[in-house]
């Protein structure tokens, strides 16, 4: 992957697939660094608490779904109305608090660069700093487990593959059909798989962990369901490589 060329600075849209999410946003938004964005959009996913009207007074882009469509229906609108506006790098950053927004900048450098075509902030770095963040253990050794597996099948050595806190570079959100895929959290797992598929670069950086009351965070039976759907998505990847959710 090239340096981004004749780019002093590159464009970069921060996307936030909001939900229930007014006691953190703000917060959450306080801590982008604004010289290096260009433009901030949420899209609300139906929430039935002030999240909107905060976003509105923080002057946000944002983007309204009538009723639920699911953390990955949410995803979809932010990256389709994020590529709309020709950006060179996307970022996500969940509006819970749950991940450090200053390192933002930290998060894209690889992608300016050209060393990656994607970068995942990763609040795995040992089991007792993701212990002391707040992270559960009915959350932190699936979360193992299931990083083991998918770097297994992947070919990649990824500390972790969970995490809500991530860049794209244009060029691999173009190429990575991400309208076809899941409605469910599943979505963040088929688009990541999707990637290698396609061949592009995955890196990560360590972040802080980040767990208190207000975050939002999936219930152990969503949990549970999430890890049965990216065992299937591995078993699809690998027998059909080639398939409609992995490549245009």
């Amino acid at each position: 992957m090239p340096e981004l060329k004749g780019k002093k600075k590159p464009k970069v849209v921060v996307i936030m697939p909001a939900y229930n999410a007014a006691k953190t946003l703000e917060k959450t938004y306080n801590d982008i660094p604004k010289d290096l964005v260009n433009e901030v959009i949420l899209v609300d996913d139906g929430s039935s608490d002030k999240t909107v009207r905060i976003a509105k007074k923080l002057k946000l882009k944002v983007f309204l779904h009538s009723s639920n469509l699911g953390y990955g229906g949410n995803q979809k609108t932010c990256y389709w109305e994020a590529l709309k506006r020709k950006p060179d790098i996307v970022v996500m950053i969940h509006p819970d608090y749950q991940y450090d927004a200053t390192l933002t900048r930290e998060l894209i450098y690889p992608i300016t660069k050209g060393r990656a075509d994607i970068m995942l902030g990763s609040r795995i770095r040992s089991r007792q700093e993701a212990f002391d963040g707040g992270m559960p253990s009915w959350k932190y050794f699936p979360n193992r487990f299931l990083t083991i597996l998918e770097n297994v099948v992947l070919g990649l050595t990824l500390s972790e593959y969970h995490t809500g806190f991530r860049a794209y570079s244009a060029k691999a959100l173009e190429k990575i059909p991400f309208m076809r895929m899941s409605n469910s959290f599943v979505f963040d797992q088929e688009i990541l798989i999707s990637a290698v598929a396609n061949n592009f670069k995955v890196g990560e950086i360590p972040v802080p962990v980040r767990y208190f009351p207000e975050a939002s965070s999936a219930s152990f039976w969503n949990s549970v369901k999430y890890g049965l759907g990216i065992i299937w998505t591995l078993f699809l990847y690998v027998f059909n490589k080639e398939g409609r959710l992995f490549k245009k």
